[in-house]
């Protein structure tokens, strides 16, 4: 009885703060800890539940008034690439995706600070220094790889990178980010649709791509990888199209 009291998650819930995705609106956020022996189940059934993972935190929205944010995750076995994704793989066939233990690296650190700078100069995560990437990218206790994407070749410059987790039930795309400079590839759609050729390969059944939420123009590209499945309040409901 000690143990099972000892080794329970423990949940806390932030304060209200401004929510980055709908003006006017405050978040709240119900965490817990995913460390040690217990991070890999815990993490799986969370994940399941509609939390999410940043370094050894799980959490999820907790806002009072709102229920904007819906996990999403893509039906791997199902899933076609539209006309518009198809266009992204062919425009793309030259990228080489690495996957690779979750270690940074200075290179990926520029990459990473020009993608911030073009793309989310007034976000949260503007002021990251290197050890801050550091310990984004390798503070897991879970199995945590890293995809990089580089133009031609293993050696080649590199484009774009995902930190991605397995879970049991699939794979679960925690951040990532691309060349600014390269708009014309879709960058990001591209390592949505790597993903899922990748699940399908390990024989997983879902890609777990975040929160969509309603509204949000940020977020509005997650609707796009179908069939999926969003949760609610009555479970995982199948989604066939916009």
């Amino acid at each position: 009885m000690t143990r099972e009291m000892r080794d329970a998650p423990q949940f806390y819930l932030t304060a209200p703060s401004p929510c980055p995705y709908l003006p006017g609106a405050q978040e709240r956020k119900v965490f817990t800890h995913l460390v040690g022996r217990r991070a890999v189940g815990l993490n799986d059934a969370l994940t399941q539940t509609g939390f999410r993972r940043s370094q050894t935190i799980a959490y999820r929205p907790a806002c009072e008034n709102c229920r904007a944010c819906v996990s999403v995750r893509v039906l791997v076995a199902d899933f076609r690439p539209s006309a518009s994704q198809q266009r992204v793989l062919r425009a793309n066939a030259d990228i080489v995706g690495d996957a690779a233990p979750n270690k940074p690296s200075g290179e990926q650190y520029a990459l990473f600070r020009r993608y911030l700078d073009s793309r989310h100069p007034d976000g949260g995560m503007a002021d990251m220094s290197m050890l801050d990437y550091s310990m984004m990218i390798e503070d897991s206790h879970i199995d945590t790889s890293l995809t990089e994407y580089r133009c031609g070749s293993p050696a080649g410059r590199l484009v774009g990178a995902c930190l991605t987790d397995r879970l049991a039930d699939g794979l679960s795309l925690v951040y990532s980010f691309y060349a600014p400079d390269e708009a014309k590839r879709s960058l990001g759609a591209f390592m949505i649709l790597d993903a899922i050729a990748r699940a399908r390969q390990l024989d997983l059944p879902h890609v777990y791509l975040g929160y969509w939420i309603e509204g949000s123009r940020k977020m509005a590209y997650k609707a796009a990888y179908l069939p999926q499945e969003r949760l609610g309040l009555n479970g995982w409901v199948r989604v066939e199209r916009e």
